[in-house]
């Protein structure tokens, strides 16, 4: 399996291999403590919640494909716009097609590697549901 990213471009491609092996433990290293996962617009998750989330994602056992289209980085921190598609059949013989452009942001750890802090599947699609501050901490 490949390593955490040691470039903010690569934290994509990191996703994408550890989603794609079905080990929630795996893919859960790709985000920092205290994390952001946006599984749909207007609903920000952390912690176990935002595992739950991404792990049931990963449990349709159809592979996502993600194609980076913008990184941008200030020091620590970097903005990566990502258009992703998850695409095939699920394990219950269903066809599924999901797509989206993500607006994530990474940020690179005491060790150098980068993770996600926030992730944000859906980028700037509308939300039905009024905007939400994220509680601190």
């Amino acid at each position: 399996m490949r390593p955490l990213a040691d470039r903010p471009e690569d934290v994509p491609f990191v996703f994408a291999e550890r989603f794609n092996s079905g080990d929630p433990a795996a893919l859960a290293d790709v985000y920092e403590d205290g994390a952001v996962f946006v599984p749909e617009p207007g609903s920000p998750l952390t912690g176990a919640d935002a595992l739950a989330a991404n792990t049931e994602f990963m449990h349709l056992g159809v592979p996502i494909t993600v194609r980076p289209r913008h990184v941008y980085t200030a020091g620590e921190v970097a903005l990566l716009i990502v258009d992703w598609v998850i695409d095939g059949v699920d394990r219950a013989g269903r066809p599924v097609h999901i797509e989206g452009t993500a607006t994530d942001v990474a940020r690179r750890g005491s060790r150098g590697h980068w993770r996600y802090i926030i992730d944000n599947p859906f980028g700037c699609a509308p939300s039905d549901r009024p905007a939400q501050p994220m509680p601190p901490g």
